[in-house]
């Protein structure tokens, strides 16, 4: 098949880690692949050079920012379409909400005959004002009629647009953002070499969190919390993997919060380093406000690490309560102060919870599955549209 996966940007991010698995997963299974996006920049870090390397023939179209821009909006829109009719593929597969809205219509103008979207997380949220989620939602539902196929990468996705009126509940499918099991499985191996590195002691216990430095991924619940729980258990280092905007405000909240020396901004972390800093500490905790399905839970889960995550979205998916780790009501620095010291008092709780963990991810999000599964979705709907353009047989 002839596919183009279409996305805003290629920052470090789950969502763009997605749509680079999938990419170089369906060229491994013999599909033309195409990727387009939009420039990438910015503190987060960027995965468009490991598209590359990954031989994913990747284009930028300038005009396709993040920011609403009428302008550059129309050019983006525009510049898809032409490229969509001079590459003629028979999949056109997008991500992210303004790549999504321009892609899906783009696509469906130049006649790309199958038209599918993934829902990484939806972009209209309780924290934002009434009239931009409304703005949102409507988009939304004005795209979704402009393409085949829903793909959510959380069951939980598909209930909030659902209830949002984006589309009926028969134009989604679930399929769980994969991700390559094998580093994080092996993680294991260099627990101490990491921990020595990163200058930590045998009896520190170590609560890492895996997320960019922006608004809504919670790291002030995380910093309450442990100021909280380090009251009982001075041994408690946070070791914050991620760059962005907010650095220079969290830190200050380190030390207003007596914890300067106790927590670690790693910064960005190139992606083969990632399985061993999760596998280097005693905890993972996800505490953002919203995410589809946060591939950094089950991400710690298969490297051995327990999880304790806020209760929202599609992290109970993977996060059972009192199973594969413990779930908090979200904003809830004392109860994630309480989940934290559970950890560090229950190791046995912990261990079990983690070995849980990790076999429901080896099951869940291997990318093989992902891909394979986005292989099997488009041949079943180009085959559908064919069935459908036949004429009907003489009587």
């Amino acid at each position: 098949m002839k596919i183009v996966h279409v996305i805003t940007r290629m920052i470090l991010g789950g969502a763009q880690e997605n749509t680079l698995l999938s990419c170089a997963g369906l060229l491994g299974l013999g599909h033309q692949v195409r990727l387009l996006t939009g420039p990438t920049a910015g503190p987060e870090g960027e995965l468009l050079s490991e598209a590359r390397s990954r031989g994913v023939p990747v284009e930028e179209l300038p005009d396709l920012v993040r920011p609403v821009s009428p302008l550059r909006d129309l050019r983006a829109y525009l510049a898809l379409k032409r490229r969509f009719r001079e590459l003629a593929p028979e999949v056109v597969h997008t991500h992210s909400s303004k790549a999504g809205v321009l892609g899906r219509a783009a696509a469906r103008a130049a006649g790309v005959p199958v038209v599918v979207h993934t829902i990484h997380g939806l972009p209209f949220h309780r924290y934002q004002s009434a009239l931009l989620g409304l703005a949102y939602a409507r988009a939304e539902r004005w795209a979704a009629r402009r393409c085949d196929q829903l793909v959510s990468v959380a069951e939980a996705m598909t209930d909030q647009a659902v209830a949002a009126g984006v589309a009926p509940r028969e134009q989604f499918v679930t399929i769980y953002s994969g991700m390559e099991v094998e580093p994080f499985l092996r993680a294991r191996e260099r627990r101490q070499e990491v921990r020595a590195r990163l200058g930590y002691a045998p009896g520190d216990f170590v609560v890492a969190k895996l997320a960019r430095l922006f608004e809504l991924k919670g790291h002030q619940y995380l910093l309450e919390a442990a100021r909280r729980a380090s009251v009982a258990h001075p041994e408690l280092r946070l070791l914050l993997v991620g760059d962005g905007v907010l650095r220079g405000r969290l830190q200050a909240q380190a030390r207003a919060a007596g914890l300067a020396e106790q927590v670690t901004f790693a910064g960005l972390v190139p992606a083969a380093e990632v399985p061993g800093y999760l596998a280097a500490a005693d905890l993972l905790v996800h505490a953002s406000l919203r995410e589809g399905l946060p591939r950094a839970v089950p991400q710690a889960l298969l490297a051995g690490t327990p999880v304790a995550a806020f209760d929202l979205d599609g992290t109970r998916e993977i996060v059972r309560d009192g199973e594969t780790g413990l779930l908090v009501a979200p904003r809830d620095a004392q109860g994630l102060a309480g989940a934290i010291r559970r950890m560090v008092e229950d190791r046995e709780f912990a261990a079990r919870s983690a070995a849980a963990g990790q076999e429901l991810a080896r099951r869940l999000f291997p990318a093989e599955v992902m891909v394979q599964r986005l292989a099997v979705l488009y041949g079943e709907l180009l085959q559908n549209r064919k069935g459908a353009a036949k004429p009907p047989r003489p009587s």
